[in-house]
């Protein structure tokens, strides 16, 4: 569940999400998201370093989170399966502190309840904190 390369760890959320660049538009699912990215389950994945907006609307909430992110992984042209699922990863560029927080919250909440090892933790609910003094 965690990359070591990531700041943040991940939940695994089904959110439906759009990016939209200049030139088009792509429609998928997030497998999973954190304070810091996302992965989109997608049919027609964008190219590695394109950027574009990133709407991800949360199913039983009127919350729709927005953000500029940048694709950093892609999977156009790979097998589509459940080691390598079709789809791209995005790194955010700019998100608000709000959306930021509510990815933060969610995911810990989830890694809460799977008892994952407390250092991962600690980063998101620093994060949360950390987000909660500039309001």
């Amino acid at each position: 569940m965690k990359d070591e390369r990531r700041a943040y760890p991940r939940g695994e959320y089904k959110w439906p999400a759009v990016f939209k660049t200049k030139e088009r538009s792509v429609s998928g699912v997030t497998l999973n998201v954190g304070p810091d990215g996302a992965f989109i389950s997608c049919q027609d994945p964008s190219k590695l370093n394109e950027v574009g907006e990133l709407i991800i609307s949360i199913p039983d909430s009127k919350q729709v989170i927005r953000a500029r992110a940048e694709v950093i992984w892609s999977n156009i042209h790979g097998p589509d399966d459940e080691i390598s699922p079709r789809g791209m990863g995005v790194r955010f560029l700019r998100i608000s502190g709000e959306d930021r927080k509510f990815i933060a919250t969610a995911v810990l909440g989830q890694l809460k309840s799977l008892k994952v090892e407390p250092k991962l933790l600690d980063t998101l609910s620093t994060l949360i904190i950390d987000l909660s003094k500039g309001e």
